[in-house]
């Protein structure tokens, strides 16, 4: 047993639900192929290439820019616990830049909900209450809300963290 764990660095559950993946994958793969083998194929590609010439440099790009705007800014200091005004440590900035965390997480889970359900955010579904019987004018105005709360609730734990690490005055 301890072989195994020597050999592949985990134990051997861990070798067994990583395979089991992998074969989850597999299958997956050979049945979405049955269909449409070239369709899919060139939807993969194309979404790959969209990502990595499109998508990701410009959310690196806004992260940068994101990061930057959370720095201290250069000849403040920030005040230490003890509320001396000595020069803060190296770990501030650090701490500080934390807080782009804030802005990543609403806006990713935003931009998620906006990938995955854009064409009835968009109105670009002209069946569906034909399809469902539904309203189609509705997607926008709730995914808007819930974007609005995810940055709601992203300001408050900000405010919660920065009211705990300033201490007790």
């Amino acid at each position: 047993m301890s072989s195994i764990r020597d050999r592949y660095g985990a134990s051997p559950l861990h070798l067994l639900l990583v395979l089991a993946s992998f074969a989850l994958a597999l299958y997956a793969g050979v049945r979405l192929l049955q269909g449409d083998t070239l369709g899919v194929l060139i939807w993969f590609i194309g979404a790959a290439l969209i990502h990595d010439l499109l998508f990701l440099p410009a959310y690196s790009v806004t992260d940068r820019l994101a990061q930057r705007l959370c720095r201290p800014r250069s000849g403040r200091r920030a005040p230490k616990r003890g509320g001396s005004d000595a020069p803060s440590s190296d770990t501030a900035p650090a701490r500080r830049c934390l807080s782009v965390n804030y802005l990543r997480v609403p806006v990713f889970l935003s931009g998620l909900l906006l990938l995955v359900w854009w064409p009835l955010i968009l109105r670009r579904v002209p069946h569906y209450t034909a399809a469902t019987g539904l309203p189609a004018d509705v997607f926008l105005g709730r995914w808007l809300l819930i974007t609005a709360a995810l940055f709601a609730v992203s300001a408050i734990c900000l405010l919660t963290r920065m009211r705990r690490s300033a201490g007790p005055e």
